[in-house]
């Protein structure tokens, strides 16, 4: 082992493969990747599945009876108000579909691990005692690296933890927690919608020094995290949403980073800051010190002293966050430098947007004046810090040498149009009001290297799961080839949004709305 630590996996696999029946057992072990193996699946009437990484096999050709499922209900624990079940100090877990009546008529098998030394790569923010917060897609790995945070710190660093374990997520089953927790404890949640109660209770009754507790999804559970973390216990937990600034868009867990309110400037302040009178604002102390994104178990992007990062987001500069990536030897580098504190300097010296942009087209050469008719200042001004191209935003269509709008509004507003036109000004149009249309004018006009098609495809569904959370209003996407739309429709499923493919190929594309 190196400095930095390599990774070590346990997953108890042999007493996951025992509760199903012996010809899945046999065609189980038969497998070649067993260790790599995810979950089994096991629906009435349909062939027993084993799924791996990008590929699943079938492990029979007799059809799943009533008989196969009973056969692992009766050598599981018991199902609580969740479906869900697991198996005595284990990780595992066994999710139940029901029929209309209540039988069980299908099983997902998940394989549970734990893995030691996840963490080695973020052990400094660990240490430092803030309070943490994870973000990640399903199954990236936020539930192994809490884990594997209450291990450290209760085994290494000394300090009085608490999980509080939602369907045995962190810990496991049975009344004996997992090994991978160490001498943290460990208090189960009896329903999920009482998750909150109980981080209280913990804090109440039994005087821990770290709460950990996974999946931070509803008000009351904002609430009781802001509760834990103003009482001076540190709060290491996940939520819901992929980034900082999923969150940062989200009306009901905002609150973890401050929450956001609207409010009205003095006319010399919005001088100074270049903005409208009225603009959004922090309204408190964040819960959360630090965000961090897992990309994956080995690319890590940190956001630290959150406030602060919120701030400049509402100021429209978007600050540069710290990625720090892991090789196969175990060696940590930091491949992305923060310019958090630059930023915050900045705006701290009382320099405002506008005359940022006025010392750069002063020392820096020609900057491209942008006048937004219909488009959203707020996301053109993201836009041009995110590319970071040479850009400002104009407030007058005379002061510009490009204006940007939306399909449709040329049309309606032809006057205006010849106009504008009678001053050579040339007019550019995107399709609709999306951050990443925005940025796909931005890279094409500017000649910036494009992203990889997918990433920018589910870059515009986040941004469309936003607007509909916020507005709900319904939001149509760019046309996509069908894999994509798949990406698209299960990211939106993540929200619980509606979508569906609309127009035929090659311009069939996703409508995002609210049920």
């Amino acid at each position: 082992m190196n400095k930095f630590g390599a990774l070590r996996i346990t997953d108890d696999l042999e007493q996951l493969l025992e509760i199903f029946p012996p010809h899945v057992y046999q065609a189980l072990e038969e497998q070649p990747t067993l260790e790599n193996l995810i979950e089994v699946v096991l629906d009435l009437g349909r062939k027993p599945e084993a799924r791996f990484p990008g590929k699943f096999v079938y492990l029979s050709e007799r059809d799943t009876n009533r008989e196969d499922i009973q056969y692992v209900v009766s050598r599981i624990g018991s199902f609580g108000k969740d479906n869900r079940a697991g198996i005595e100090r284990t990780l595992h877990r066994i999710s139940a579909i029901r029929n209309r009546l209540g039988n069980i008529v299908g099983l997902t098998c998940r394989v549970g691990r734990a893995v030691y030394g996840t963490i080695n790569i973020i052990r400094d923010i660990i240490e430092g005692g803030k309070n943490i917060l994870l973000l990640g897609k399903p199954g990236v790995g936020k539930t192994t690296m809490l884990r594997e945070m209450a291990r450290v710190l209760s085994d290494e660093l000394k300090k009085r933890v608490i999980v509080v374990d939602t369907s045995n997520e962190i810990a496991g089953d049975g009344d004996i927690p997992h090994p991978g927790i160490g001498q943290a404890r460990r208090m189960q949640v009896t329903y999920p919608e009482l998750q909150h109660a109980v981080m209280i209770e913990a804090v109440e009754n039994h005087m821990p020094e770290v709460i950990v507790v996974d999946e931070i999804g509803i008000e009351e559970e904002a609430y009781a995290a802001r509760t834990i973390a103003e009482r001076g216990v540190m709060l290491i937990a996940t939520a819901h949403g992929n980034t900082l600034e999923n969150l940062f868009m989200n009306p009901t867990l905002s609150d973890l980073i401050g929450g956001i309110h609207a409010v009205t400037l003095s006319d010399e302040e919005a001088r100074k800051r270049g903005t409208q009178k009225t603009v959004l604002e922090r309204k408190a102390p964040p819960t959360f010190d630090v965000v961090i994104e897992i990309q994956d178990t080995d690319t890590l992007v940190i956001h630290e002293n959150v406030g602060d990062v919120i701030d400049l987001m509402l100021r429209s500069h978007a600050p540069q966050p710290e990625i720090r990536v892991r090789d196969k030897s175990g060696k940590v580098e930091v491949v992305q430098a923060s310019n958090r504190e630059e930023l915050s300097a900045m705006v701290s010296s009382g320099k405002s947007v506008n005359e940022e942009f006025e010392f750069e087209e002063k020392h820096l050469g020609a900057i491209v004046k942008i006048f937004p008719y219909a488009v959203s200042r707020n996301r053109l001004e993201r836009a041009i810090a995110n590319l970071r191209v040479s850009a400002r935003i104009v407030k007058n269509w005379d002061e510009s040498n490009v204006i940007l709008t939306l399909k449709g509004h040329e049309r309606r507003e032809s006057t205006r149009f010849r106009q504008m036109a009678s001053r050579d000004i040339p007019v550019y149009t995107i399709k609709s009001n999306t951050i990443t249309q925005i940025q796909n004018f931005l890279r094409e006009f500017f000649h910036v290297p494009a992203v990889d098609a997918e990433e920018l495809a589910l870059r515009e569904a986040e941004e469309a799961v936003t607007q509909v959370l916020k507005s709900s209003e319904a939001v149509e996407l760019s046309p996509q080839n069908a894999y994509i739309r798949r990406l698209q429709h299960q990211l939106v499923d993540r929200y619980n949004l509606k979508s569906v493919s609309t127009g035929v190929e090659p311009h069939r594309r996703l409508k995002v709305f609210k049920n």
